[in-house]
């Protein structure tokens, strides 16, 4: 009677355990892909492959915007005259008789001549004159050419202050931001950003933004570092924006992290975001279930475009195998993705032994109370 009860106690504790949820830190790979080879399932699975990542390399990208860039191109050394600028002239005339001059003052002074919308200027005695496009020097000559036919000696000095029209703004990210004048038309985004003092050391992968006539063009920093061919020309009323990386993914799971990562460099493969989370949890993970859950916009399921069969994709990423870990480094981790580390199956057998060892040790303390 006494074992009859001890075995019934025992019976009726476990019974009570597989009752309750086991407490685990992850999910296990066949709980989130349970359903997957059903017809109507909602998300598609693939296996991350040395076969399979040249078909996934003809995919859409998700997750970001597609930003082209401007490559550079030569320009003129010199200044150029733009609407908005404003010249300073000053007309010397030593003839007695002179229609601008005394003999006081042989210079006459005439500044803040602003260049209309139209690139013309009007100069007292010589009336409008076109100047936009022209080098100062050009324009000095233009001038002076103009006034001999009424000032047969004058001589015209001329500078230049640059408007808007012949100015860049360069907006956040740099230690020096605001607007500046273009000292010539080969002046380029990175001069630019030197001119600004250099971007603030705590951005993380700063991205540059140029937004040129309505549109933005974008590219990061490091690549204008490493492909001075990109180091494109600027435009007068061209606007530079620094800015720190705002993409981001996500960890779950046994892994090291739990938590949104930036992006700390261009491009992210999966072993590069594995090092990022801080590997997975010794004793926890199965390195032979890591997942990244990935949704595609429509438009990637639209006829004549190649993706995937379905907007919710899980990719499987075996870091057991030779042939997972190559393609892991060069398998790109997209802006959103999730990368979920789960749990052992081994794990969670342990967890109901030890729950099972624990059990029958109360039993048995439970019969020797009832002895």
């Amino acid at each position: 009677m006494k074992r009859i009860s001890r075995v019934g106690i025992v019976v009726l504790i476990c019974l009570g355990l597989a009752a309750c949820a086991l407490p685990r830190g992850a999910p296990l790979e066949r709980e989130i892909l349970q359903g997957a080879d059903d017809d109507a399932a909602d998300f598609a699975v693939y296996a991350v492959t040395r076969d399979f990542l040249p078909t996934l390399a003809e995919w859409p990208l998700t997750g970001e915007p597609h930003r082209q860039w401007i490559a550079a191109s030569a320009g003129s050394s010199g200044q150029v005259i733009a609407a908005g600028d404003a010249l300073d002239l000053t007309i010397w005339d030593s003839n007695e008789n002179s229609l601008l001059s005394t003999d006081e003052q042989r210079a006459v002074p005439l500044t803040n001549l602003r260049v209309a919308p139209n690139g013309s200027v009007f100069v007292p005695y010589v009336g409008s004159t076109q100047v936009a496009g022209m080098s100062p020097e050009v324009a000095r000559e233009r001038i002076q050419e103009a006034l001999e036919a009424i000032v047969p000696s004058a001589q015209v000095q001329l500078s230049l202050s640059e408007g808007r029209g012949n100015s860049v703004d360069l907006v956040g990210g740099v230690n020096a931001p605001g607007s500046y004048p273009m000292p010539d038309r080969s002046f380029t985004v990175l001069g630019l950003i030197a001119r600004g003092g250099g971007i603030q050391p705590a951005l993380a992968n700063p991205q540059i933004r140029l937004v040129r006539a309505g549109r933005i063009y974008g590219t990061s920093i490091n690549r204008l570092y490493s492909e001075p061919q990109l180091d494109t020309r600027l435009r007068g009323g061209d606007q530079i924006i620094v800015e720190e990386d705002r993409r981001y993914f996500l960890s779950l799971g046994a892994a090291g992290l739990q938590a949104q990562h930036r992006f700390p460099q261009d491009v992210v493969t999966a072993l590069d975001a594995m090092a990022i989370i801080g590997g997975v949890s010794a004793g926890r993970a199965d390195p032979q279930g890591v997942l990244i859950l990935r949704e595609y916009p429509p438009s990637a399921l639209q006829a004549g475009t190649r993706g995937p069969r379905q907007q919710r994709v899980v990719f499987t990423l075996d870091l057991t195998t030779s042939d997972g870990l190559f393609s892991a480094r060069n398998f790109r981790i997209a802006p959103g993705d999730l990368v979920l580390v789960t749990e052992s199956p081994v794990t969670a057998a342990q967890t109901i032994f030890g729950l099972f060892g624990s059990v029958v040790g109360l039993g048995n303390q439970a019969a020797n109370i009832s002895d």
